[in-house]
């Protein structure tokens, strides 16, 4: 049980109304007992947009990427493949143990951590910063908390990658996830990052999505 979005939905509201918002994460990957079938967002495959911008680069050797919520590890995989030492964290245990089981060999550090309370040496130490999905799934104060923590991970001349929904500011409250609207995807240069590449799209769902691809960078 607890694998339908609204069930999801359901659980969500019980850790919020507990005082936890986002205690809910561990036990949606502890219902699904190992079984990635279970987990309904997941693609299980790397993120489109990012093999379209992973084919625009050089390639990344010798550079450091982290990931932030990871899921079940597709992206992470594709960044190791493409030459970066690649750190993964989620903050749910068993959403780490699934990408531990699914990919063995990996190169991938697989670290299960807390965005808010993060190893205080990832400061502005990665290359590159891929956030997919998780602020929109975040509510209240931790959103705009989650942009300028995920910002605080950018090293120097460095990139962040943010892949969301989008949406219009006051939509259905019942909406889950929370898309992000232009202003709020606009926090992470408040946060004090320039804009590099911005592409706002529908995805291939049925009916379509409409999603925002940006691309974020901390001057030298």
């Amino acid at each position: 049980m607890g694998h339908t979005k609204e069930e999801t939905q359901d659980l969500a509201r019980l850790y919020a109304k507990q005082g936890d918002p986002d205690g809910w994460f561990e036990e949606f990957y502890a219902r699904a007992g190992g079984d990635i079938q279970k987990i309904y967002w997941a693609d299980l495959q790397p993120n489109p947009m990012l093999l379209t911008w992973l084919k625009q680069q050089r390639g990344g050797a010798g550079k450091k990427a982290v990931l932030v919520g990871c899921g079940l590890g597709d992206d992470a995989e594709v960044l190791a493949g493409n030459g970066y030492h690649v750190t993964a964290f989620d903050i749910s245990n068993s959403a780490i143990d699934m990408c531990r089981h699914r990919f063995p060999d990996s190169l991938v550090d697989y670290q299960i951590a807390d965005l808010f309370n993060r190893p205080p040496s990832w400061r502005q130490s990665f290359d590159l910063v891929y956030e997919c999905n998780t602020v929109q799934i975040l509510t209240g104060a931790n959103r705009n908390r989650a942009i300028q923590a995920i910002t605080d991970l950018v090293a120097v001349g460095g990139d962040l990658i943010v892949s969301c929904r989008s949406g219009q500011k006051n939509e259905d409250p019942g909406t889950f996830p929370v898309p992000l609207d232009r202003n709020e995807i606009d926090g992470f240069i408040r946060a004090g990052l320039i804009e590099a590449e911005f592409i706002s799209y529908d995805d291939d769902q049925t009916p379509p999505v409409p999603h925002y691809f940006a691309v974020y960078r901390r001057q030298l």
